[in-house]
């Protein structure tokens, strides 16, 4: 793969966050795409659970922007490769809080997100983050209720 390819995915998958294209956007991922979340331990695996987890991030997220990026080549978490990668800096807000993030591409051969990690930040940020992914996806029959909410 070329870093013209990842960066044309790059750009693709930007647009499609921005226009809330949730079509647009999967048809990006790899259909085995990792998701390294900062609300949750473990990752979000396979297509179809990443975009579960778009689609309740697309309705949270207030006023979403990306303010810049970076190109280069970085480790993926999964196996250890190195694969071309990109950083998308963003701003958004949930329920009030302002959040300041990084979200990190990695590409496979053929371009498409194979590995993807969302870093957050403050951790008041993270908290109110989790707090409503979490809701989003109990209302969406993604994630079971708590035990104190059956």
């Amino acid at each position: 793969m070329s870093t013209a390819q990842g960066a044309d995915t790059a750009a693709r998958f930007r647009e499609a966050v921005e226009k809330r294209a949730l079509s647009s956007i999967e048809e990006l991922f790899t259909p085995d795409i990792r998701l390294y979340s900062p609300v949750k331990f473990q990752p979000f695996e396979g297509r179809e659970s990443v975009m579960g987890l778009f689609g309740v991030l697309l309705r949270l997220f207030e006023d979403f922007r990306y303010v810049g990026s970076y190109e280069g080549a970085a480790r993926t978490s999964y196996d250890g490769s190195e694969a071309e990668s990109a950083v998308l800096l963003f701003r958004t807000t949930v329920n009030g809080k302002e959040i300041h993030g990084i979200d990190l591409l990695h590409f496979d051969e053929d371009g498409r997100i194979k590995e993807f990690t969302v870093m957050v930040r403050p951790q008041s940020a993270v908290r109110a983050l989790g707090e409503a992914v979490y809701a989003g996806l109990v209302a969406d029959g993604l994630a079971p209720p708590l035990a104190a909410e059956r």
